[in-house]
């Protein structure tokens, strides 16, 4: 029986659309919503990389993150086990550490997060996950 499910937010409709079959088919189970924080967003040599310091991109990440949950809130309702986590990493790296290390029984993602240039460089993040992950992984399309 699966009892503590990860599901990586990222704020892509994709994203969002993963919680909600884990909360459909994981209804008993805690959920658990990762929101990784990457660094590398801010890719060195951009404009926006000159004009920000970390603790501005720290503050801006971190409430972006708050929306994050306080959506995935909404679409648990009140009868759900959720709890929110927040990390700063690679985001593939930092969800399958996070599963090896916090207990959960299986991931849930989207197969497409944000797009953008970190994605066509760094590759497809769900694809790292499926192929590290030490627990089960659904990838929701």
């Amino acid at each position: 029986m699966t009892s503590n499910v990860l599901v990586a937010v990222d704020g892509s409709e994709q994203s969002f659309d993963a919680l909600e079959y884990a909360l459909s088919e994981f209804g008993d189970a805690t959920i658990t919503v990762l929101t990784v924080l990457d660094p590398a967003e801010v890719g060195a040599g951009t404009e926006i990389a000159m004009t920000v310091n970390a603790d501005e991109w720290m503050a801006t990440a971190e409430k972006r993150a708050e929306s994050h949950f306080e959506r995935a809130r909404e679409l648990a309702g009140t009868d759900v086990d959720l709890r929110t986590e927040t990390e700063i990493g690679r985001p593939a790296r930092t969800i399958v550490e996070f599963a090896d290390e916090g207990g959960v029984d299986h991931v849930v993602m989207g197969s497409h997060g944000r797009e953008g240039v970190s994605r066509i460089l760094l590759g497809s993040v769900a694809e790292t996950v499926v192929r590290r992950s030490p627990v089960p992984v659904t990838v929701v399309r």
